[in-house]
């Protein structure tokens, strides 16, 4: 099933798929909710909840975004955690859910860090997925503004077609070459979107601290062949006082989850059928 929400008059869309245990799927950028669809259909008992992120797939990037964030691109609008974070809390309003377990893979990990902040009354658990807690180091937030800057003057297809490259691991652009195809058919943002989520990530705040305060389970995963965040990195997720089962997927990228559905699937299912109990 798929529909739409309004969330500060922007249109949202989302999917659902299966019934039991209601679970949120938050995708990577640049891509979309299908993102997590191989992934869900290897999950028994739970209610999958698959959100286009705003600005992502079939959902409109909304107006009013503020400026003057990020200093280095000060004109650029920005996408802020904390407004994809009030998108997916009306979100668990529209659908009359109290509470949910929350899975994230970069972008939408830290945005389950954010939620965590303003809703944690709303979680039952939370899965990070090739996300880490750290914020933009200089040379990231540099690089963002290079990406800005390329997306004012070329466009966005290029930059696609390198991200589409570049964010999978070696082993999935060996032996599944098609990923390649695959992933930049899913990436759609206009360049005003991503500008707005290039300033976005680059002026997240440091959520390092926020893991001490996480008293619900938390499963955290990392690709052994993922640069874009380290297994040191995610591996800080072990210090949450409500406990952490911490993996690393062997042979997978940054987009572990798709890459490597059925092995993610089986570290996530025994993990959520803590919750059932």
């Amino acid at each position: 099933m798929s529909d739409t929400l309004l969330s500060d008059s922007a249109p949202l869309a989302y999917s659902e798929i299966g019934s039991g245990l209601p679970v949120v799927f938050l995708h990577p950028t640049p891509l979309d909710r299908e993102f997590w669809r191989p992934l869900a259909k290897e999950l028994a008992g739970i209610r999958a909840i698959l959100p286009d992120l705003r600005g992502h797939g079939l959902s409109a990037l909304g107006a009013g975004l503020p400026t003057g964030e990020f200093t280095p691109v000060a004109d650029a609008p920005v996408l802020s955690m904390a407004q994809l974070a009030a998108d997916v809390v009306a979100l668990l309003d529209r659908l009359k859910l109290p509470k949910a377990v929350f899975a994230g893979c970069s972008i939408g990990g830290y945005v389950l860090l954010e939620i965590w902040r303003r809703a944690p009354q709303r979680v039952m658990g939370l899965a990070f997925v090739c996300s880490k807690p750290q914020p933009d180091a200089e040379a990231n937030q540099a690089r963002r503004a290079e990406t800005i800057a390329r997306a004012r003057t070329e466009g966005v297809s290029a930059l696609f077609d390198g991200m589409a490259k570049s964010l999978p691991g070696a082993t999935a652009l060996r032996e599944h070459p098609e990923i390649v195809a695959e992933l930049r058919a899913r990436m759609t943002l206009t360049p005003e979107a991503l500008i707005a989520v290039q300033a976005g990530l680059a002026t997240r705040p440091n959520s390092v601290p926020t893991i001490a305060t996480i008293r619900v389970p938390v499963l955290a995963i990392a690709g052994a062949e993922d640069t874009g965040c380290t297994t040191a990195e995610i591996e800080a997720f072990r210090a949450a006082p409500g406990g952490c089962q911490f993996h690393v997927v062997p042979a997978a990228g940054h987009f572990a989850a798709y890459e490597q559905p059925r092995k993610v699937a089986a570290l996530m299912a025994p993990w959520l059928r803590g919750f059932e109990a």
